[in-house]
């Protein structure tokens, strides 16, 4: 029988309503009288927010740090910089966007008032802003510039505004912490812009909270849509007293910003936990949370496991919350020389693949230089990962398939209508299913892309395994754990025609909303440069049989460069470059280079604080940055502070020294605050430098301890006064000197 079109529909309408028996929402409540089971099932019915989806669908998106600090070469500035620091030679917004399309963003988040203070746009609630500095007579915002440039070129537009700020903290009758007690205050408040203001708002605030929603206010007015709301965490000088009225500024964003996700510090997406990219294998969307989330603090989170069913239990409410991957394509978060170190495609791509692939969004940060533009080894590299991410997912072979299903509630064809809400799904408590899919003739791929239907079905898959039909037989090339948003597995090339979707757990019933074949292009693996404490240089490369070509001049390498054949001396230091190609040249990786000092072959440890049986302090100079020293923990363990002195055997120049953290992705141990004393005789101590390590907590990477003058010295003291973690250890990977 026929049916009309319009009873038809209707038809669909009721199915669909029939399915969903229950109201989806971003934030459930948990009753005390739910069990495991129940709380499990509540947890399906969580679902993302608009602002949400649509900042998830972003998938890859720009973070901008400059300011101040891009010209002093420190990553946080003090506050009390001169503002005609700021002054770039050559500003263009337009390039920055340029590198930003092409490298696959969609976003660019402007840091528009950092640590320090100092705001990129001619606010009215400060002088230390770019309306003080040369940079175009005082005339300048680069807020302004960024914001135009990027709609030419359809990318949205985030906001980082810092809460912490040193000038207010460092001035004269600074606001920050003040004492000041809270007062009703209109936003805006100054006369002029309340002529023009649509709205005027009124709040219970200290001075400094004042200042802070007007700098927040006119960033949200004058610059048109904004799709993201940044709130840092840090504090580079905690216990002033300061505290933040952040339900006014949620208040604010909401009415003037409904669209704009409020991120980490905020009430719509989370931090993933570190600075260094690194993700977890299973990431959820849906978390418990111990209150509403009108009252909640919104802690950073950093645990591996944040919503297993093991954590759903007990919880008071259930609440969407996606996690942002962020890092920066640089060693520091601000430009600081050509020198500093610019992460290669691969490991960019790596990031990429575990980020978006991994139910987040990738968040990379980009280090304009004090000409004002993108520097070009790092926009090079930028573009690149664009043209590879858009060759790998041009076309999914998985499309014309007949797809069977070992269950179905809703049709398995929708997993192939490039539709993200549509999808295929089982009948409720049948928690693990199949599908199998026969495609149009033998396929060569080594890509698997998932998605489900968070939208309207939320999160729902905990373990699945992929299947190829091989010789008669399914053969596992792939497997994981959540879905989300996306999942992408990677695994070597394969071919097939028939393949093979296990879902092995899930809550209540899974969806698949999207599924996806791809053939990605091979990438030749970029060589890697070690050198031990013999001061012997080796080059290696995943790819089979490369040839690595390298100089030692500083030249970059090339078919005509020495051929890397077995370990070479590098006693002194100096730079390595070395390129590693294949089919005769035809294809070749990036360049890499790996700078070295004087090597530590003649070094001893003279004495130490304390060391763990397993992780003796000589690991701290052995050239190995996978070894550690660590003192011993446990109530018996002593405390800071903790100290190592080593004999370089021979007297040295010194312009510094560094200190690299422990780079197993732990953080026990790792130093916050240090004392470097030097000495010629083992006797006679002098002070080299005390300081603090902006930032390690979030990104440990080696750490360079720079010197005032040069200090002829044989021995080095460090010693840790405090760490991370508030602790009683210290761990290092290693330590070096800094000669040249």
């Amino acid at each position: 029988m026929n049916y009309p079109r319009t009873i038809v529909f209707l038809l669909t309408l009721l199915f669909f309503a029939c399915q969903q028996k229950e109201k989806t929402s971003n934030i459930i409540k948990v009753d005390p009288e739910d069990n495991l089971e129940e709380i499990v099932r509540k947890s399906t019915l969580v679902v993302p927010s608009e602002r949400q989806y649509d900042w998830q669908q972003l998938e890859f998106i720009a973070f901008l740090h400059f300011g101040p600090n891009t010209f002093t070469g420190v990553e946080w500035g003090t506050g009390m910089e001169d503002p005609a620091v700021f002054n770039p030679t050559d500003f263009d917004a337009s390039q920055w966007v340029s590198v930003i399309k092409d490298g696959g963003m969609k976003l660019a988040m402007l840091t528009a008032k950092h640590h320090d203070g100092f705001c990129l746009w001619p606010t009215t609630t400060t002088n230390h802003s770019v309306k003080s500095s040369p940079w175009k007579n005082g005339n300048g915002d680069v807020l302004g510039e960024l914001v135009e440039a990027a709609r030419a070129e359809d990318i949205e537009i985030g906001v980082y505004l810092s809460p912490a700020d040193l000038h207010e903290i460092e001035r004269p009758n600074g606001t920050y912490g003040n004492g000041s007690e809270p007062k009703p205050v209109k936003i805006p408040s100054d006369p002029e812009l309340q002529k023009t203001a649509d709205r005027i708002f009124e709040y219970e605030l200290d001075d400094y909270d004042a200042l802070f929603m007007n700098q927040l206010y006119e960033v949200l007015t004058q610059y048109g849509p904004i799709e993201e709301v940044w709130f840092d965490g840090a504090n580079p000088k905690p216990g002033t007293g300061q505290t933040y009225n952040r339900e006014a500024w949620y208040d604010m964003i909401r009415k003037l910003q409904p669209g704009a996700v409020i991120a980490i510090k905020g009430p719509d997406v989370r931090w993933c936990g570190n600075e260094a990219g690194i993700t977890r294998e299973s990431e959820w969307s849906v978390l418990p949370v111990p209150e509403h989330p009108d009252n909640y603090d919104w802690p950073d989170l950093r645990q591996e496991d944040l919503g297993s069913r093991e954590k759903l239990e007990g919880a008071e409410y259930l609440y969407w919350y996606p996690a942002e991957t962020n890092t920066s394509i640089r060693h520091g978060w601000f430009y600081r020389d050509d020198e500093q170190y610019v992460k290669t495609v691969e490991e960019l791509i790596d990031t990429w693949y575990r980020s978006v692939g991994g139910n987040t969004v990738f968040l990379l940060n980009l280090t304009p230089d004090r000409r004002g533009l993108i520097p070009e080894k790092d926009a090079a590299r930028l573009r690149e990962v664009g043209n590879i991410i858009s060759a790998s997912f041009e076309e999914n072979l998985a499309l014309n398939a007949e797809v069977e299903a070992s269950d179905a509630e809703t049709s398995s064809a929708n997993i192939l209508d490039e539709n993200a809400e549509t999808f295929w799904k089982p009948a409720d408590g049948n928690e693990q299913a199949e599908l199998v899919l026969t495609l149009d003739g033998e396929k060569e791929f080594n890509r698997l892309v998932l998605q489900e239907c968070i939208k309207t079905r939320g999160q729902r898959i905990e373990r699945f395994a992929f299947d190829i039909w091989d010789n008669g037989d399914w053969k596992e090339v792939a497997d994981g754990t959540v879905v989300g948003y996306k999942n992408i597995r990677r695994f070597p090339m394969v071919n097939a025609g028939k393949v093979r979707l296990r879902i092995l757990q899930s809550r209540v019933a899974p969806t698949i909303a999207t599924f996806g074949l791809y053939k990605a292009p091979e990438i030749l693996s970029n060589p890697s440069i070690y050198r031990n404490k013999e001061c012997m240089v080796t080059i290696r490369c995943q790819t089979p049989d490369p040839v690595i070509h390298y100089t030692l001049d500083g030249s970059d390498p090339d078919a005509g460069s020495m051929v890397y054949g077995r370990p070479f001396e590098l006693p002194d230091g100096g730079v390595v470059k070395a390129i590693a190609m294949i089919d005769n040249g035809a294809q070749k990786s990036e360049i890499v280079e790996e700078r070295f000092d004087i090597c530590p072959a003649g070094w001893t440890v003279e004495e130490v604080s304390a060391q763990h049986n397993s992780y003796p302090a000589i690991n701290a100079i052995d050239g190995n940055p996978s070894t550690m020293w660590h003192t011993p923990w446990g109530d018996k363990a002593p405390g800071h502070p903790h100290s190592i002195t080593i004999d370089f055997g021979e007297t040295l120049a010194l312009n510094g020294i560094s200190y690299l953290p422990r780079t197993d992705g732990q953080l026990g141990g790792v130093c916050k605050h240090y004392k470097v004393e030097v000495s010629k005789n083992g006797t006679d101590w002098e002070p080299a430098r005390e300081g603090v390590f902006d930032n390690i907590r979030n990104n440990p990477v080696k750490q360079e301890i720079l010197f005032e003058k040069i200090i002829d010295a044989r021995y080095l003291k460090f010693t840790s006064l405090s760490n991370v973690n508030g602790s009683e250890t210290l761990s290092a990977a290693e330590f070096g000197v800094i000669t040249r």
